[in-house]
């Protein structure tokens, strides 16, 4: 489902129409549409509070695919709420140039038999370690 504000006229009416049945549907776009407030907070404090709450409902709906995202939220809930700590002092760009390395890496060691071979050509590359000397010269 979109958004409420991005819906069309006709949109618009279908959904005040299934607003008036309690609809496991209609219950989960609900919780959804609430859980865009907590992207308004500034405080990371007011935030855990929102979210806190906002689990605690969730729990109770009986939605188990909902249930499962407040587990997931919750699980994370200390990373979720660093967003809020950290807000504009972090570049998203020095994160996406890591994974892309990563990522790189990753795909250059396909022939690695072992997931600790792998480890250690991460570690070589995103750590820029000295490669080892080849016993032999290749001509």
């Amino acid at each position: 489902m979109q958004r409420s504000e991005n819906l069309t006229d006709q949109q618009t009416v279908k959904l005040a129409e299934l607003m008036k049945h309690n609809l496991r549907s209609v219950r989960a776009h609900l919780l959804r549409e609430d859980f865009q407030r907590f992207w308004d907070y500034d405080s990371p404090g007011w935030a855990g509070k929102f979210l806190d709450e906002w689990c605690r409902r969730t729990m109770r709906s009986r939605l188990e695919p909902m249930k499962k995202v407040a587990a997931s939220l919750r699980n994370h809930r200390p990373l979720i709420l660093n967003w809020f700590r950290a807000r504009g002092t972090v570049s998203a760009g020095s994160v996406e140039g890591l994974n892309n390395k990563a990522k790189l890496t990753t795909r250059k060691a396909f022939g690695f038999r072992t997931l600790e071979a792998v480890k250690i050509a991460l570690y070589h590359t995103l750590g820029a370690l000295p490669q080892p000397n080849f016993t032999h010269e290749f001509c």
